[in-house]
């Protein structure tokens, strides 16, 4: 009759703490540096203070852009010409007009 002997070992005792170490590890790390982790919230921070600018720049853009059209406006300028002025900025004619395309260069 054969008999086995064996040795006890204490690897089993360590399944349940490891597995729990790479559980609190895995999600240790994912708090700091995941999508919604504690890492991000100061990059949505600097992105605020980028988006902040950016935003401030557009205003000041749109002011002066306001502040042009205010000058076009009814009574001081041509109608005629107001109409020249936009259908030259956004390079428009309509379709039983010729356009004369000319250049402006100092050169004859």
């Amino acid at each position: 009759m054969w008999t086995r002997q064996h040795k006890k070992r204490n690897t089993g005792r360590y399944i349940v703490p490891a597995f729990a170490t790479l559980f609190l590890s895995y999600f240790g790390f994912h708090a700091f540096n995941g999508e919604y982790g504690i890492y991000s919230k100061y990059q949505l921070a600097e992105r605020k203070v980028v988006l902040l600018a950016e935003l401030d720049r557009k205003r000041a853009l749109r002011e002066e852009l306001e502040a042009r059209v205010e000058l076009l406006r009814n009574g001081t300028l041509e109608k005629d010409m107001l109409d020249e002025q936009a259908r030259r900025a956004l390079n428009l004619s309509a379709p039983d007009e010729i356009t004369i395309m000319r250049s402006f260069s100092n050169s004859n």
